[in-house]
């Protein structure tokens, strides 16, 4: 029986989609309340420095990056499969070279703080 790697994809995208559609209405909630002054002092810069500062902060943070990337790598892809582009090695290596190069970015970024 041949073996697959789709656990290896698809691990990531459901986690990263799951963990997306939980934590951005909660960020959209909290930046709104911020916006219109209800909670003054939750993204005051200071706190939010101090938390991201934090090295388990830096690791949670670089991990929903990564699962929101990778999830949405996944998703353009099989995307742009369903709308007829059939590149599908050349459309993977894009996306998930987008993905990584994000989460590199976010990790450099954290890595400065």
């Amino acid at each position: 029986m041949a073996r697959s790697n789709k656990p290896i994809v698809w691990g990531p995208f459901a986690t990263g989609g799951t963990l997306t559609a939980f934590v951005t209405p909660a960020l959209v909630v909290v930046t709104l309340l911020a916006a219109l002054g209800a909670v003054p002092d939750l993204l005051a810069y200071e706190r939010l420095h101090a938390l991201a500062a934090h090295g388990l902060a830096k690791v949670a943070i670089a991990g929903v990056v990564f699962l929101s990337l990778w999830s949405a790598a996944h998703r353009l892809r099989i995307t742009c499969y369903d709308l007829g582009i059939r590149a599908d090695t050349l459309v993977a290596t894009i996306v998930y070279a987008a993905a990584l190069a994000g989460t590199g970015a976010s990790v450099f970024y954290l890595l400065r703080i």
